[in-house]
């Protein structure tokens, strides 16, 4: 096993989307045809303006074309990045229609906000006038961190809290290096915080949670998903610390700082967006050989094609309709046990016989799926959960306790940074109306619960 030494990061993940120069964003932003009717924005769960912020490049209104995107989506950079805009917005373009390639809605975007920041741009308040209401947004991820964007802008008292010392969640912690550096996840939250929002850190249990309910005026709830589903298999829990390595922690680890070792040999089981992420991460922290398994065939594979394709160029090996049944540990390597499976008409794999084979490795990275994080929540007063998600008002991100309000992976189960923005902002209209409502002594209507 070697260790990577923390400078060395940097280097081995350059950004997968290298910034554009003033001069190659105005040509770019001149390919736009201003579409009326915009599929692209359409596509945005945040709904930017985005032929709008492209005109503002194109005439060199960098600010004003900052200011379009971050009124729609406080995180604008971080999902500038992040993105998978090849299946929203770009890929939404009536280019495509045309056969042209479409404009490059993700690295003009990163311009204009970085560009926003570099030059010591602010978030502004909409509300000149303070309001006294406080709201907890509990998490400090990319929900919470919309709704507290969005109610401060409105003049509330609000504050973050989270259990993690770093704010961001899966922006600093989570999203793989390449695609954003922890070091811009906290500078986007710093214009957050200059705001005047405030951040705690501390664990929150069922007692401060209470505490907190009596607190404060409204709660939002953006806690996202619990831990990542074990390795269930003959010898897991024997193997030895630091050999088996969910691929969060793993993403996290070296994000942060924290000391990292990869062998020769990796092997990562699941084939999402997430595997994908630590399987190109673990090639380029030293492993000499990765290899992705999978329990169905390539059709099947829950990560992008675009993520797929990228994993491929960059040496990391699949193998398909493949299930780890035990792994064995001796002197610090792994012997990992795998049997080939066949799908029946029901979807059900089973084994076929005779088709063990052995795998060694230095490290195993299971990514197969993060469970809900519902302890916490299923002892909170009347808030209903549902197939392991929060209910929630669609249209307000209000739970069956309408104290509470609720956004991101813990409602939607796992979706995309941007997703999870256009909830927060979506709750945080909500609880500003909802706290007018009771100001004014209205009683709010009944609605519907959603279950993302």
């Amino acid at each position: 096993m070697k260790s990577v030494a923390n400078e060395e990061v940097a280097r081995r993940f350059p950004c997968l989307h290298p910034a554009l120069d003033a001069r190659a964003a105005v040509v770019e932003a001149d390919r736009c045809l201003n579409c009326f009717d915009a599929p692209c924005m359409g596509a945005c769960p945040t709904h930017i303006d985005v032929p709008r912020f492209i005109r503002k490049i194109a005439s060199g209104d960098l600010t004003g074309s900052a200011r379009t995107i971050l009124d729609a989506n406080v995180l604008g950079a971080s999902c500038a990045r992040v993105c998978p805009v090849e299946v929203l917005c770009e890929g939404a373009c009536v280019l495509h229609g045309k056969h042209q390639r479409p404009i490059e809605i993700g690295r003009l975007q990163r311009f204009a906000v970085e560009t926003f920041y570099d030059a010591g741009g602010k978030l502004a308040l909409r509300q000149r006038e303070e309001r006294s209401q406080r709201i907890a947004c509990v998490g400090a991820g990319p929900a919470s961190l919309a709704c507290a964007a969005e109610l401060r802008q409105q003049g509330f008292q609000v504050r973050v809290i989270d259990r993690r010392p770093l704010p961001g969640g899966l922006n600093t912690y989570g999203v793989a290096e390449y695609k954003l550096r922890a070091a811009d996840s906290l500078r986007e939250i710093e214009m957050v915080r200059g705001l005047g929002v405030e951040f705690e850190h501390r664990d929150v249990d069922v007692t401060s949670l209470t505490k907190i309910e009596r607190d404060f005026d409204a709660v939002f709830l953006g806690v996202g998903l619990g831990a990542m589903h074990p390795l269930d298999i003959a010898g897991a829990d024997a193997a030895g610390a630091g050999t088996i390595v969910d691929a969060p922690r793993f993403i996290a680890a070296y994000k942060t700082g924290a000391p990292m070792r990869v062998g020769q040999r990796v092997v990562v089981v699941g084939a999402g967006n997430t595997a994908v992420d630590a399987a190109r991460a673990a090639k380029r922290l030293g492993a000499e050989t990765v290899t992705i398994l999978y329990r169905r065939q390539r059709e099947n594979i829950p990560a992008f094609d675009f993520e797929y394709n990228h994993a491929l160029r960059e040496g990391v090996e699949f193998v398909w309709s493949t299930l780890p049944t035990s792994i064995a540990a001796k002197e610090g390597r792994l012997t990992l046990t795998c049997v080939i499976v066949a799908q029946d008409a029901n979807g059900q794999l089973i084994p076929q016989p005779g088709s063990e084979f052995t795998v060694e490795c230095d490290l195993v990275i299971p990514a197969i799926g993060q469970s809900p994080l519902l302890e916490l929540l299923s002892q909170v007063r009347v808030v209903a959960t549902a197939r392991g998600r929060v209910a929630i008002d669609r249209a307000t991100g209000q739970t069956a306790n309408p104290k509470f309000f609720a956004g991101g992976d813990c409602v939607n189960g796992g979706r995309e940074v941007v997703d999870a923005v256009a909830d927060g902002k979506r709750a945080a209209l909500g609880i500003a109306a909802w706290l007018s409502e009771q100001a004014n002594g209205q009683k709010p209507a009944r609605t519907e619960a959603y279950v993302g």
